[in-house]
């Protein structure tokens, strides 16, 4: 079951107008029901986003999504900070095709960060 601060931070993003009402319900929906894995006792499988300061090391962003909601978090995402060079469409796919593990690794010198993106 999701925590009382994930479903805040998804009514937030509603309220500042970052994700339709019926995105958030779907997400809302998402994150309440355990995934298949979880269900027959195995562990959830998880999409993680990383993003590093290269200079201090600390990370900027960190975003953890259960598989179960990665189609409608790629396309919320898309919408804020899919730069035209990278394919959203082809990581959804890589990851839907059951890779573990890191699947990018992407590292902007000049813009002084390192974005690494999982599949647990």
């Amino acid at each position: 079951m999701t925590t009382d601060e994930e479903r805040l931070q998804i009514l937030r993003m509603i309220e500042g107008g970052q994700i339709t009402a019926e995105e958030g319900a779907k997400l809302l929906d998402a994150v309440e029901e355990p995934s298949a894995r979880e269900k027959s006792g195995g562990s959830p499988r998880w999409f993680r986003v990383r993003v590093t300061d290269l200079n201090t090391g600390k990370h900027k962003v960190n975003v953890n999504l259960p598989l179960t909601v990665l189609d409608l978090g790629a396309k919320i995402g898309a919408k804020f900070a899919a730069p035209s060079h990278i394919d959203v469409e082809g990581i959804v796919r890589a990851i839907k095709e059951g890779p573990v593990g890191k699947i990018v690794d992407v590292e902007d010198s000049e813009g002084g960060e390192r974005v690494e993106v999982y599949v647990e």
